[in-house]
């Protein structure tokens, strides 16, 4: 696969990229943040999830080397491109965990929307690699509105 040819998959995972490092971002925020009665298992929960989005972020980013490109890399870079929206100062757990499936649930729309693309380019990899980060974004948003609940 040319660097000519894969454009469009390499543009997809960019903006999974930069969903993911925003999202991983927020919840290491509310990690460090979270208050009240729950505490002690949002702050774990949220330690796992920033962690396991940690991980995430260099699988996509390193699959859009292995494509030729250049993974953004930067603050700047990803503020423009994430539509996911920033942590909320002084909010509560639950209402903590309410954006966090909100993100996540955005999240696994936007890895859909990229491995249809990687589908119509015929890139098995990166079909594989977002198959996973749908499955774990819908877990991840089915746990947290399970703990809202």
């Amino acid at each position: 696969m040319s660097k000519a040819s894969n454009t469009p998959v390499v543009d997809a995972l960019k903006q999974v990229l930069a969903d993911t490092y925003a999202l991983q971002i927020k919840t290491q925020n509310y990690h460090w943040n979270v208050e009240g009665p729950q505490f002690h298992s949002l702050h774990t929960m949220f330690e796992e999830q920033y962690k396991a989005l940690f991980e995430a972020v260099d699988e996509v980013a390193e699959r859009i080397r292995a494509l030729g490109d250049y993974a953004p890399g930067s603050f700047k870079a990803f503020s423009e491109l994430t539509k996911v929206s920033p942590p909320k100062d002084g909010i509560d757990g639950q209402a903590m965990v309410k954006d966090l499936v909100k993100s996540h649930e955005l999240l696994s729309e936007q890895a859909k929307a990229a491995l249809a693309v990687g589908e119509k380019a015929g890139d098995d990899s990166t079909v594989d690699l977002l198959t996973d980060r749908i499955t774990y974004h819908d877990k991840t948003a089915w746990m947290l509105r399970a703990t809202a609940a």
